[in-house]
């Protein structure tokens, strides 16, 4: 690009001539007009300015030497200024022999803004404070192991006078021994810690013992409310191992008691001490049931997933048209074994099956089942579902259930301490269910279980007789039941996992 020698230096002169004629004319107008032409001023400045700086760069292209002289000139206006006049040159840049010239001027007006702070005045409406003296609402649940005192202690309750009315009174004394682990309770505290009102939840569903008083220092009150039904809620839930089962599970809030039939149901194809690595997940729908919208207690699990070292395991649960409901593969066959090998959760054997001597008679005999030692009042399970066909008590056996199963099979729980509340004769029961408590009535030397097994009403081995296999569903009632699991599926899949549909599942037997 060439530009003209002459050219440049006659828009030099006009752009010099304009900056002379301006600020000639500035004293002779008044302040205010001065300010707003400086503002004017000021942008066409600032476009003269890239316009020369544009041409001065591409001259400096063709001629280096006068990349240094115009970068000299470019300092010469900032060191003019007027003789006593309020006018400050704000810019006088990119000027050199060959190039463009920008200027800019910045006047300083002679009447100074007038600055003032003004502070508006809000209208606030103080809202009123709750009073000193308002009770405390907690919503808690029954945790594994807790008293009575373990509760007070972590709802900040210190209230002598209720402790000593749990303990002495027998209707809350049977109320707590009814607590069950995941049961929700609640109670109203008052600032200083003394019990106002007590809500505890006793074994059927429904059903609670209220404890409650006007103030403290006042008697307590002892009230059973007519029973409530509670209304049925699905909860779902999934998480990432990491370190164990149980801490997963309690990272993404999964009841404890959920947690437990996850082992349970996948128990025979994990090895939840040895198979678990970081990164397995699990995903679980299962059943909560809510009192007036608080939740009561949690139920069954519906369906669950887990994945385990990149291979995946799936359950549903399944109700018959008879009621009964049993967990099935995605194949349909049964997750479950027909029958437990024990009815107690956790037990040893005491006494095993056939000829011993008796302990209380002396003497050898046949021992027609198997004792499990257990501490008086641990849960008694039935090991497979059934109708109870006995329940009272029966000689030497003391307090005895008698449940009938399929195929002419039989089972006997006996030396009972308790049975569960409703248990009767011609009732349903499914497989893992409570039926009766730990004790020992009847001819015992101490508590215990004596459990038998009878084929045809004849007493076998329960630790070495062969079980029946499950019967897996077939016809209507497994298209009835792949179609609910596709329900499920979907399900699961909002969880962030999806079960794909021909995976192979390992039958649990």
């Amino acid at each position: 690009m060439r530009i003209k020698k002459s050219k440049i230096l006659a828009e030099l002169r006009w752009r010099l001539a304009e900056l002379r004629w301006r600020l000639a004319a500035l004293p002779n107008r008044s302040s205010q007009l001065r300010w707003r032409m400086s503002g004017l001023s000021g942008c066409l400045a600032d476009l003269r300015w890239h316009l020369g700086e544009l041409r001065w760069r591409l001259l400096a292209k063709q001629h280096p030497r006068l990349s240094r002289l115009g970068s000299r000139m470019a300092e010469l206006p900032w060191r003019i200024f007027d003789h006593g006049r309020p006018l400050v040159i704000g810019g006088f840049a990119g000027v050199s022999i060959l190039g463009g010239v920008a200027a800019t001027a910045v006047v300083v007006p002679e009447d100074p803004v007038d600055m003032q702070t003004v502070l508006e005045k809000l209208a606030v409406t103080p809202s009123a404070l709750p009073p000193p003296d308002l009770p405390f609402v907690y919503d808690d649940n029954i945790g594994p192991g807790d008293t009575i005192q373990s509760v007070f202690q972590r709802l900040g309750i210190t209230d002598p006078e209720a402790l000593a009315l749990f303990k002495n009174d027998k209707t809350v004394s049977r109320a707590l021994r009814q607590l069950r682990n995941g049961r929700s309770l609640t109670a109203i505290v008052g600032p200083s810690g003394r019990l106002l009102s007590l809500r505890l939840p006793l074994a059927p569903d429904g059903v609670y013992l209220d404890v409650s008083r006007d103030a403290p220092g006042q008697p307590f009150r002892i009230s059973q409310p007519p029973e409530v039904a509670l209304e049925t809620g699905i909860e779902m839930r999934n998480g990432v191992i990491k370190y164990s089962l149980f801490a997963a599970t309690e990272a993404v809030g999964l009841p404890d008691s959920i947690a437990t039939q996850l082992t349970d149901l996948f128990g025979a194809e994990i090895d939840f001490h040895a198979d678990l690595r970081p990164g397995d997940t699990f995903s679980v729908i299962y059943e909560t049931f809510y009192d007036k919208g608080i939740s009561a207690r949690t139920g069954r699990i519906i369906a669950a997933e887990f994945i385990n070292r990149g291979r995946r395991h799936a359950i549903f649960r399944h109700t018959a048209p008879d009621g009964r409901s049993d967990y099935y593969t995605s194949s349909g066959q049964s997750l479950r074994s027909t029958f437990l090998r024990s009815p107690l959760e956790f037990t040893k054997v005491t006494s095993g099956f056939g000829r011993r001597l008796h302990p209380v008679f002396g003497g050898w005999r046949n021992h027609q089942g198997v004792d499990f030692g257990a501490p008086s009042g641990t849960p008694v399970r039935a090991t497979s579902g059934g109708e109870v066909s006995f329940v009272g008590h029966q000689g030497g056996y003391g307090n005895i259930v008698i449940l009938k199963h399929k195929g002419n099979v039989s089972t006997a729980y006996a030396h009972l301490s308790a049975f569960a509340p409703g248990l009767r004769v011609g009732n349903t029961v499914e497989q893992g269910e409570t039926i009766a408590r730990v004790g020992a009535t009847g001819r015992v030397s101490g508590p215990h279980l004596h459990y038998e097994f009878r084929i045809d009403n004849v007493a076998q081995n329960p630790m070495t007789v062969a079980l029946p296999a499950p019967a897996p569903l077939t016809g209507k009632e497994l298209a009835r039941f792949r179609e609910n699991a596709r329900l499920l599926h979907r399900h699961l899949a909002l969880l962030g996992y999806r079960i794909a549909a021909n995976d192979e599942i390992v039958a649990k037997h």
